[in-house]
């Protein structure tokens, strides 16, 4: 995905709230059928160097007749111009609404041809307008049909997670051009009981042509709300790109992202890698689309969704998010740039040379430059309030913990809050700088420490997991008496859940840093009685073999002992 610079995106409702997003995302969608307990399940990991990481919320407001909404651009707090806003509006926390309808992106750019400045809606708008406006995922795709087609479509190309506790939809948009109001798009539902993903790449190819029932298109988009439909697009979606000459052959041949972002070696390796990284988790016949995964048979691309070889819950979905490429040819920790303690990440840049000839890093969904993810979770049989998760977790997702955001609250944690401080404003009570700096500490010492680190963030998630059975049941039971209490309820657990998440890191920073501090590993250390002091029992693990042969290869006899 592409996505942010640095402060962003406004909408003025309920005041000038400022957001930030990305640069380079991954999303999974995970349908009711796929999923261990049939909830739908939306992935997203915002990723920019410059993204803070906070949990967005906005309250659910009556407007008067005659306002209007003051829309900014996400990537760059630009003025767009304003729209009308309507008479009601929903509470979102983060990317999730009230009626655990939640949206996620990733920006593949595409065609730069199409970029319309004249435009007053981004994809940053779109996203957080349309939470505001809709209440399932078909109210939320003609949500996104009117607003471009109303306002135009001012972003380049993008990839759209649409998820509610039924159905998951995956939508890919693009504009039409300087001055060219609107965007051309498709929309596919994921199949029941399959999984589906995208990663700064388009991934629609061919889709079925309107006949009216399945498939329609935009001149039918009211059409949406019958559930036999499974296909939307823009009427014009193919006569945009023969208009440029990008295509020319039969209608029933079109490939949307063939066409408006044709796949090239980056796209496949730093891009679709991850998508198949994480497919590769859940499904056991993904070796034979490695190659295309590598960059090395572009022809050989994968399917848009799969069936994994069993239902998912919460923790394997957590699984994929936390992939660095484990146990294929691209392990991050298995070459030179990991480093003695086989680091998961590298710096940047990704590409690099070395005797004129290019070289890169890999791009996992497992990165440094994450400012927050997410696992939503929208169930059908609770209230909404109750149903809708969003499981909220800042900085690299291999070293978060995700904590459990009720979609129905109405304030959220201290720590995680907009204005705890900012991307250069350091606030020793906000989780992303808390988060980070266990995570920065980590990344030195991996191999020793990650166990440590993994004992805490299983102890949390595995005790929120619990905790949130009993706390369906509770607010269930409640909301049947009194939906006001019932959300109270929620907001008071899911506040208390984030704080508590952030102080225990803090702890666990310190015994990180005092266990092993100055390349030492110190345990305590039992003294016989009469001893006051507390004294420390000391290794030293060095280097790894590997590295020590590394050494003296790039060295020659420098260190050879005389």
């Amino acid at each position: 995905m592409k996505k942010l610079i640095s402060l962003i995106m406004v909408i003025v409702i309920s005041g000038l709230l400022n957001l930030q997003i990305t640069k380079a995302c991954t999303n999974f969608l995970i349908t009711k059928g796929a999923s261990v307990d049939g909830s739908v399940m939306i992935t997203y990991s915002a990723d920019s160097h410059v993204l803070y990481g906070e949990l967005y919320y906005w309250a659910a407001k009556n407007w008067p007749k005659g306002a209007m909404v003051d829309v900014y651009e996400w990537d760059t707090g630009k003025f767009m111009g304003k729209i009308p806003q309507i008479a009601h509006t929903y509470s979102v926390v983060g990317n999730m609404n009230q009626h655990q309808l939640s949206i996620g992106e990733t920006t593949y750019g595409g065609r730069p041809e199409l970029a319309d400045s004249t435009a007053i809606v981004d994809y940053g708008s779109l996203i957080y307008l349309t939470l505001q406006r809709a209440k399932n995922a078909r109210e939320a795709i003609y949500t996104f049909s009117k607003l471009v087609s109303e306002y135009g479509y001012a972003s380049e190309g993008e990839s759209f997670s649409i998820g509610d506790p039924n159905e998951a939809w995956i939508l890919e948009l693009i504009g039409k051009g300087q001055g060219n109001k609107g965007a051309v798009w498709v929309a596919r539902r994921i199949p029941d009981g399959y999984i589906s993903g995208h990663a700064n790449h388009p991934r629609i190819t061919q889709f079925p042509l309107a006949d009216g029932k399945t498939s329609i298109t935009t001149k039918e988009i009211d059409k949406i709300f019958n559930p036999e439909v499974e296909t939307v697009y823009a009427y014009d979606v193919i006569d945009v790109a023969r208009s440029h000459g990008w295509y020319t052959g039969e209608d029933k041949d079109f490939s949307f992202s063939d066409t408006y972002a044709p796949i090239d070696f980056s796209g496949a390796r730093f891009c679709e890698a991850r998508v198949w990284s994480g497919f590769n988790k859940v499904n056991s016949q993904m070796g034979k689309y490695l190659d295309y995964a590598m960059g090395e048979n572009l022809k050989n691309r994968m399917p848009l969704w799969i069936k994994p070889d069993k239902k998912l819950d919460l923790n394997d979905v957590k699984n994929i998010m936390r992939d660095y490429y484990q146990g294929t040819p691209m392990d991050m920790t298995k070459d030179l740039g990991a480093g003695p303690y086989r680091s998961t990440v590298r710096w940047r840049p990704m590409q690099w040379k070395v005797d004129d000839e290019k070289y890169i890093f890999e791009r996992a969904i497992s990165t440094q430059q994450t400012g927050f993810s997410f696992i939503t979770q929208s169930r059908s049989w609770l209230p909404d309030p109750v149903g809708g998760i969003n499981w909220f977790g800042v900085d690299d997702t291999y070293y978060t913990v995700y904590s459990p955001m009720y979609c129905g609250i109405t304030t959220v944690p201290e720590t995680f809050a907009v204005g705890n401080g900012d991307m250069m404003t350091y606030s020793d009570n906000a989780a992303f700088w808390v988060f980070n700096q266990v995570t920065n500490f980590a990344y030195t010492r991996t191999s020793l420490l990650i166990g440590d680190l993994q004992n805490k963030q299983k102890e949390l998630e595995d005790g929120y997991l619990r905790e949130t059975q009993s706390i369906d049941k509770t607010a269930a039971d409640l909301y049947r008496k009194s939906p006001e209490k019932a959300v109270k309820y929620l907001t008071d657990y899911s506040v208390k859940a984030g704080n508590y998440t952030v102080m225990q890191w803090k702890e666990l920073y310190k015994y990180l840093f005092v266990k092993y501090v100055d390349g030492n590993v110190k345990e305590k250390q039992t003294l016989p009685a009469g001893y006051e002091r507390v004294n420390a029992k000391l290794s030293q693990p060095g280097y790894t073999e590997e590295w020590y042969r590394s050494i003296v290869k790039s060295t020659g006899d420098r260190f050879k002992e005389k």
